[in-house]
């Protein structure tokens, strides 16, 4: 691929999409305006990390697609251990070492009704270099949070459970303002004014020695947010989950985010309260770097 990938659309690169069962050209790889996706959300993704050339914990992200689209009134047509072979194969064809994976589905065509049952379901798989979403340094010092005026929405209000591109329009909205106002992420709280957690990544705290950690009875228990949890307890870390407030940001002496795309990414303050990048951070991402490389050569990658 070319070395200026970075600052290229993503609609004009080289390479192949794996579409609905074949590999076709990236730039052949189109829906129709007219998608039922498109105007009603009917779309749920994953966001996926290859390390060494093997995407870590392929099969839960495989299983949560499915588990998604369910939660969204819709079936993918191709089973987990076919998206499995599919991304194996998609991330041979491209020849990536470290990158991300994008598997979306959605409902096309047959229908213009607000229901999506008539919809057939398509799904497409892409991948692309992209060792970090930030920089060292970033990764080292911490990352600064704003808290946002958006709310993670309530579960009898919104399909809370899935991965779905509806969802996420709360996460853009609070961080472009974010973003706008010099931070580099924005911090959610929940339908009931507690801490939940970043615009696409999870919240811990370290209070008293101890990793603390909203219940994700709104937002998603992402499978970073799950390796994180048993990578503790596996050291001797305490871990508590439990409904948190926001004024508990300031008992707390470390704060870390994780997910696929952030993996465990320290904070540096969060609004005008500062934290250290400390020890339990430190040890627990380092320990997450550990696994993900010891899984890519279990692989043979």
């Amino acid at each position: 691929m070319s070395d200026d990938l970075p600052n290229r659309p993503f609609d004009d690169r080289d390479g192949v999409i794996w579409l609905d069962g074949e590999f076709v050209p990236w730039r052949a790889a189109r829906l129709h305006v007219l998608s039922h996706g498109l105007h009603y959300a009917t779309s749920v993704f994953e966001g996926e990390r290859a390390y060494a050339g093997a995407v870590f914990k392929l099969r839960e992200h495989s299983e949560r697609l499915l588990a998604s689209g369910r939660e969204m009134g819709f079936e993918v047509p191709w089973s987990a251990a076919e998206l499995d072979v599919a991304t194996r194969e998609l991330i041979q064809a491209l020849d990536i070492h470290d990158g991300y994976v994008r598997p979306v589905a959605w409902c096309g065509t047959e229908t213009m009704s607000v229901s999506p049952r008539q919809a057939h379901v398509h799904v497409a798989i892409a991948a692309w270099p992209w060792p970090h979403v930030f920089t060292p340094a970033a990764q080292q010092q911490g990352i600064r949070l704003a808290t946002a005026r958006w709310r993670r929405p309530a579960p009898n209000t919104a399909p809370v459970r899935a991965k779905g591109g509806a969802l996420y329009a709360i996460g853009a909205l609070a961080r472009q303002e974010a973003e706008s106002a010099g931070y580099d992420d924005a911090l959610l709280l929940d339908h009931r004014g507690l801490l939940a957690e970043a615009t696409g990544a999870n919240l811990f705290l370290v209070i008293d020695g101890a990793l603390h950690t909203p219940v994700p009875d709104c937002f998603l228990d992402g499978i970073t947010r799950r390796t994180v949890i048993a990578a503790a307890r596996r050291l001797g870390i305490p871990v508590v989950e439990r409904p948190m407030a926001p004024a508990e940001l300031a008992a707390a002496t470390e704060a870390f985010l994780t997910g696929t795309a952030y993996e465990v990414q320290p904070i540096r303050c969060i609004d005008d309260r500062e934290f250290t990048v400390g020890d339990i951070g430190m040890a627990l991402l380092k320990d997450y770097q550990h696994t993900v490389a010891a899984t890519a050569r279990s692989t043979g990658a």
